[in-house]
Order: structure tokens, then sequence, then C-alpha cells
């Protein structure tokens, strides 16, 4: 009997020591799963900015909205020659023809372009969000 009381002692001793005792886990992990997580982060941010056809998610500066191809296509001509560094585009969202220049990617980007044009032809000329066409930096590329 003595024996049994013993036995059950150590292993009360036992169950106890153990269910008390706090342990270290020691996690050995690849320091490319590091580098991995931080690409995949770029991706998903640089994801949240395109559209689903590759473009990116920006604004223009839409000048007119006309019904007059004719009109739309001289006005963009005007365009290209008052400011050969801005693409310009012609939409056509029938029945009407709209003129947009400019890729921005940030609103106040357009926002300043907006109040430049504005002083030169004061009429209707306001900010649209747009799929343009942006080529990230090697330094975008690689944030």
């Amino acid at each position: 009997m003595n024996v049994r009381r013993l036995l059950f002692f150590f292993i009360l001793l036992f169950f106890v020591k153990f269910s008390f005792a706090k342990d270290t886990i020691i996690v050995n992990k690849d320091p490319r799963i590091d580098v991995l997580s931080q690409k995949q982060a770029q991706i998903n941010k640089r994801s949240l900015m395109m559209t689903s056809s590759g473009q990116y998610k920006g604004y223009r500066v839409q000048i007119v909205s006309t019904t007059s191809r004719d009109d739309a296509f001289r006005i963009k001509a005007d365009l290209l020659v008052k400011f050969p560094d801005e693409k310009s585009y012609v939409v056509f969202q029938s029945p009407y023809f709209k003129v947009r220049i400019g890729n921005f990617l940030k609103k106040d980007d357009a926002e300043k372009f907006r109040k430049q044009y504005a002083k030169l032809l004061p009429q209707g000329v306001y900010i649209v969000e747009d799929a343009i066409d942006y080529t990230p930096t090697e330094e975008e590329l690689n944030q």
C-alpha cells in the first residue's frame, strides 16, 4: 500500500511539475520569407491602384463635351499645340465626344493643371476619374 501511495505521489508530482512549466517555442524561419512578404505587400498596394484592364486609376481634366466630332478633334489639336507635354484624348460616350487631357495619379496634380488651363479658357473645365496611362519609375517598382 505504501508503494501505491508513493507511486501515486510521484505521478501527481510529475503532472503538477509539467502543468505549470512555461515552455518557449523557437521558430527557425528562412529569411527569404520576409523578402517575399514585402514583395507581396508591394504587389497588393500596386494592384489597388490598378483597374482590371491593367491601367492605373487616376484623373484627367475634361475640357469639353460636345456632340460634334469635328469640334472635339479640333480642340484636341489645339491642346496638343498649347500643352505638348500632356497627352490628350477624345472619348466617345454616345451622343457626346469628350476631350480630356493628362494622366494624373493624384487629384492635386490634376487640380493644378485645371487651374492653369482655366486661365486660358474658363468654361466648364473639370476633373474626372479615369483609367490613365502610367508607367511606374524604377524607384516605385523597387519600393
